[in-house]
């Protein structure tokens, strides 16, 4: 597990001098070739009446492309899938299947040519994001636990998306089409940003059960809170890199849009060579301007870290306010006893002593008593200035957490940061801090999901399932920027 020690999220100021060192601009041909296309379409659109459909495509050329970049790579997806389905040959135009004019057979041979670059960045483009996506999983999964949790987290992942994917099966199945089938990843996209925000932002009970039973640092779950927002680090990646993108989004809608209508009025207004040239050159300069882009923003992103040192963000007046302070005067010590009333309970603690020109320690021990009075030594008796950890019960009675001063002659020892939890095995139980009374929690499970972070969507999911005598912990995880 990587240390986060020291470290806090990125800020929209450090990528913006990040960002300084990776300048992009598109080939200038892109702005100048969209013209073009742009042109033959309005010869298209004046020389007969449009349908309804035909008109939908027309305004979505006319509208600005959607704002984040996530969304733009799915409609790029989205619009090349659409313009591989007209250029399959059962879409032609019946007269072009046929090859009845002299020259549809040189028709035929640059389309087949066309499909094939568009064959060649639809793979390009998956391959992106599915690159991007498991960079960021495996980046954050460097600073999780390295122990079952991380296991289950990566099993859940896998289940997940199984899940998702089985939904866009049986969408496709069932005679759903290619926009319908983007508007349920988008929408999936979506969901996982929204419960991101939840999670980020979780507080009580839910953010105790992120932090100690999934093992998601503090430092994590500030990034996830502040990565999407809209004047948020992302929001400096819009500004850079998102108008490069918007042209090309408009570009291959236009190619589509084009191709749209001519096969639509081929019978009686075939498309000439000049028009082909346009369509031919397009569909060169997108494909090698968006494969350039591609690489160049798993590049960028390959090299931009998720968190930098606190010092280069200066002081932080940000507190944790699920810890408590508690002193513990010299020659005293300080207890906590917790109740558990089933096996397979989880208890876990998290101390440090506020430390002066000397270093300082306290005595620590964990000890549980039974229903007869008999007492047994959890965690033996050791001096620390912090510690942390946790263990399941296995049977029920009462648990003792000592805090023992009484060595000290002169000193008051004060934990600056502690925080006790408690999660029955029938029910969850939670006790935060050490002056708050228990909360029991009705509900039979509790469900925690971090989803999405930029580009293609970063989710850690993790949730605790609680039944008679057993607690399951799980989780799952699906990343990209």
């Amino acid at each position: 597990m990587a240390s986060v020690e020291g470290l806090v999220p990125i800020t929209r100021a450090f990528l913006a001098q990040y960002y300084e060192k990776y300048p992009f601009e598109l080939a200038p041909d892109v702005h100048s070739v969209t013209a073009d296309v742009r042109s033959v379409i309005n010869e298209l659109t004046s020389s007969s009446s449009l349908t309804e459909g035909q008109r939908i495509l027309v305004r979505e050329v006319d509208r600005e492309p959607p704002h984040k970049i996530d969304e733009n790579m799915w409609k790029n997806r989205e619009h090349i899938e659409e313009v591989l389905f007209l250029l399959e040959r059962s879409n032609w135009p019946l007269s072009l299947q046929q090859l009845c004019a002299p020259n549809d057979s040189e028709i035929a041979y640059l389309l087949e040519q066309l499909k094939g670059k568009f064959e060649k960045s639809l793979k390009m483009l998956e391959y992106f994001q599915a690159k991007n996506a498991d960079f960021v999983f495996n980046t954050v999964m460097s600073y999780m636990p390295q122990d079952f949790r991380g296991t289950l987290i990566r099993q859940q992942r896998e289940r997940s998306e199984r899940n998702k994917k089985a939904q866009v099966d049986a969408l496709v199945e069932s005679g759903g089409s290619i926009r319908d089938r983007y508007a349920l990843l988008w929408e999936q996209q979506m969901e996982r940003r929204r419960q991101l925000a939840q999670l980020g932002s979780a507080t009580g009970v839910y953010k105790t059960l992120v932090k100690y039973l999934v093992g998601v640092p503090q430092v994590l779950l500030d990034f996830i809170r502040k990565i999407n927002d809209d004047e948020g680090p992302m929001e400096e990646q819009r500004q850079r890199y998102g108008p490069p993108l918007y042209s090309l989004t408009t570009m291959v809608l236009s190619i589509r849009l084009l191709i749209f209508l001519s096969w639509a009025q081929f019978e009686v207004n075939k498309l000439n060579k000049h028009q082909l040239d346009n369509l031919i050159q397009a569909a060169e300069v997108y494909s090698s301007e968006f494969e350039r882009f591609a690489k160049f923003m798993s590049e960028v992103f390959a090299n931009s870290p998720f968190f930098i040192s606190a010092d280069e963000v200066g002081p932080s007046n940000s507190g944790d306010e699920e810890y408590k302070e508690i002193s513990v005067p010299a020659g005293r010590s300080y207890e906590v006893e917790l109740a558990v009333e089933s096996v397979n309970s989880y208890i876990a603690w998290d101390f440090s002593l506020e430390q002066g020109k000397l270093r300082l320690d306290i005595g620590f021990s964990v000890e549980y008593t039974n229903g007869s009075g008999k007492k047994m030594l959890i965690l033996p008796y050791r001096r620390c200035e912090s510690d942390q950890g946790n263990f399941c019960t296995l049977t029920a009675g009462n648990y003792k957490l000592i805090w023992d001063n009484s060595y000290a002659a002169f000193f008051s020892k004060i934990g600056a940061d502690v925080m006790l939890v408690l999660i029955s095995g029938t029910d969850f139980e939670i006790q935060v801090g050490l002056h708050t009374p228990s909360r029991r929690a009705s509900r039979r499970s509790m469900m925690i999901e971090m989803l999405e972070v930029g580009g293609d969507g970063l989710y850690v999911a993790a949730w605790a399932e609680s039944r008679p005598s057993h607690v399951f912990i799980a989780g799952g995880s699906n990343l990209s920027v």
